[in-house]
């Protein structure tokens, strides 16, 4: 065995995987055992860089752009040579989305410039957060609050599927919003749309946040996306013994999840975690041991 596979082996038994299954898989970083891991910036060049397989774009930053920036976007993107596959931060914080304040005009002209540029760019999922454009105002009823967001998702996933994008609904912890604050109740309003190109993404961070158990995510018929980060301070994972990570990988290998994972992350040091990071995730989510398990 080599020292790079029994690296690989000592970090997915720490992260609850069988290290014979890995001794038996593929080698790390051959095309069999690869995850896609992106990170969630508008520096494509400092992605490609680290060593990321893609750039996750804020769709609300690069709508915002004068025609001619966006131009210029596209022609960066070109000459850097790296996927933007994934949009975050999908509206403006004023584009309200529920409240009395809703302006459906403006949603639908927003929405429509956004997944025109975003399928420009490649994009094929965009994460729905957005917590303070679905924030509930105080003294408005909550029912009718949801009762919006579901009106608002209906009306936007044609023209999501036109584009050929899917919708990423993220649950975010209550200090970013109080509507869909757990992963549950993001699974209860893409039912209530019940459209194939509105599913349910999972961050790790607001979901260790708000202490919900990752069994959650076996209801869900289908997982659209992963956002990663270390909840203690929602920095760059480093190393597995540092949080209580495996119950989370142990679930994501029993639905079988095979897409992507974006770092939304903070680090002080993107040269020296991004490879540490990367790492650890592959490790974690190598499809080698999800066949043999």
């Amino acid at each position: 065995m080599t020292s790079q596979r029994l690296a690989t082996v000592l970090l997915l038994a720490s992260t609850g995987v069988p290290a014979a299954a890995t001794a038996r898989g593929a080698e790390p970083g051959t095309a069999e055992s690869r995850l896609a891991i992106g990170y969630c910036t508008d520096d494509l060049e400092k992605a490609k860089a680290s060593g990321f397989d893609y750039a996750e774009l804020g769709v609300r930053n690069f709508t915002a752009l004068p025609d001619e920036d966006f131009a210029r976007l596209l022609d960066r993107r070109k000459a850097v040579g790296l996927e933007t596959p994934v949009g975050f931060l999908f509206l403006p914080t004023d584009l309200k989305v529920v409240g009395p304040d809703v302006d459906e005009s403006r949603e639908m002209s927003y929405v429509a410039k956004a997944f025109h540029r975003a399928q420009r760019l490649g994009i094929g999922t965009i994460v729905f957060g957005s917590g303070p454009a679905r924030r509930v105002p105080d003294g408005f009823p909550r029912e009718r609050a949801f009762e919006q967001l579901v009106s608002f998702a209906k009306r936007i996933s044609p023209d999501a599927r036109a584009h050929g994008i899917v919708l990423a609904v993220e649950a975010q912890r209550k200090e970013e919003t109080n509507l869909i604050n757990t992963t549950a109740e993001a699974l209860d309003w893409v039912q209530a749309v019940d459209d194939p190109n509105f599913q349910v993404m999972v961050d790790f961070y607001h979901l260790a946040t708000e202490k919900e158990d990752p069994a959650v995510l076996l209801k869900a018929k289908r997982i659209a996306h992963v956002h990663f980060a270390n909840p203690v301070g929602r920095v760059f994972p480093r190393d597995p013994g540092e949080y209580g990570y495996s119950r989370f990988f142990e679930v994501l290998r029993q639905i079988g999840y095979q897409g992507r994972i974006s770092l939304e992350a903070r680090t002080d040091d993107l040269g020296a975690d991004a490879p540490k990071a990367i790492a650890f995730l592959r490790a974690a989510l190598a499809p080698s041991v999800r066949r043999l398990r």
